[in-house]
């Protein structure tokens, strides 16, 4: 049984990566389709983020890393959310990933990965396809 209402997503900058054009168009998009976006701005911890997803209620975290930190920055993310027995908050993130890192990504629990050339419409079909409203 789902809660009604539009999806929930923290779309989050994590580490020193000072780029947020792509998160910003992301959070954008996701909103123009009706869902309700908590943009959490640029050098986020790990903590702060899945701090912000659990307080926020989010479905969801898109995780934005052009920095190369990405292995190190999802497989926290991921940790904390499994400390805090908020699995059920899915995962997926974008930016500069290099193919071989995709696959190890997922099986650590990333529910997808977006690279340069993804278009708004992909992001937002995949999240309105795999991301249900979580109940309360």
């Amino acid at each position: 049984m789902g809660v009604s209402g539009p999806i929930r997503v923290v779309i989050a900058k994590p580490g020193l990566d000072g780029h947020d054009r792509g998160a910003k168009v992301i959070a954008r998009a996701l909103r123009d389709a009706g869902m309700e976006v908590v943009y959490t701005g640029l050098h986020q911890t790990p903590e702060q983020i899945v701090d912000t997803a659990i307080q926020e209620d989010a479905d969801a975290i898109g995780l934005s890393i052009l920095s190369g930190a990405h292995n190190t920055l999802f497989a926290k993310v991921l940790e904390l959310l499994r400390d805090r027995d908020a699995e059920d908050i899915k995962v997926f993130g974008g930016g500069i990933i290099p193919e071989d890192d995709i696959a190890p990504l997922k099986e650590n629990g990333v529910a997808e990965i977006f690279t340069p050339g993804a278009t708004t419409r992909e992001v937002v079909e995949w999240i309105q396809g795999n991301v249900q409203r979580l109940a309360a």
